[in-house]
């Protein structure tokens, strides 16, 4: 059943409902193992990291709101339960217990590039059926490789 009458076609309302709630699922789980992370990293460069890890939850919650509203939209229903989130992102759990401040960065360097990777595959599959969603998808793009550049200048 569906309420919202989708100005797609029925093939392009699969591909970007697909990309969007994709989408949704890795910012929702990128926001929790960051926080998980926030609350844990321990070691020297402590408060730098602390803070850098709430900047990546602050972008993550809004952008998986916007891709939200949009699936609304359009008429797909955003899934961002936890089941899902645990079930079909491609971000790797967060570690147990105290997280030392070098692994803490690490984890962000390769959770980062997880949905990076999965956002670019989706930024060209919406490119023809949905300008709107991919432009979506770019600018939230663009702000997470600013977190990943962040995050690598950290590791070195």
């Amino acid at each position: 059943m569906s309420v919202v009458k989708s100005p797609l076609s029925q093939a392009d309302l699969k591909t970007v409902g697909e990309a969007l709630r994709g989408a949704l699922v890795d910012l929702v789980d990128l926001a929790l193992v960051a926080k998980q992370v926030h609350w844990n990293v321990v070691g020297p460069r402590f408060r730098s990291i602390h803070l850098q890890l709430d900047e990546v939850v602050a972008t993550a919650r809004q952008h998986s709101d916007t891709v939200a509203e949009r699936a609304s939209a359009i008429g797909v229903t955003p899934d961002g339960r936890a089941a899902t989130v645990a079930s079909q992102s491609a971000i790797a759990a967060a570690p147990d217990g105290w997280i030392k401040d070098v692994d803490a960065v690490q984890t962000l360097v390769d959770g980062l590039a997880a949905v990076i990777g999965r956002m670019r595959e989706r930024i060209d599959a919406t490119a023809e059926p949905d300008p709107v969603s991919q432009d979506i998808l770019i600018g939230l793009t663009a702000d997470l490789e600013k977190h990943a550049w962040m995050f690598q200048a950290e590791s070195v």
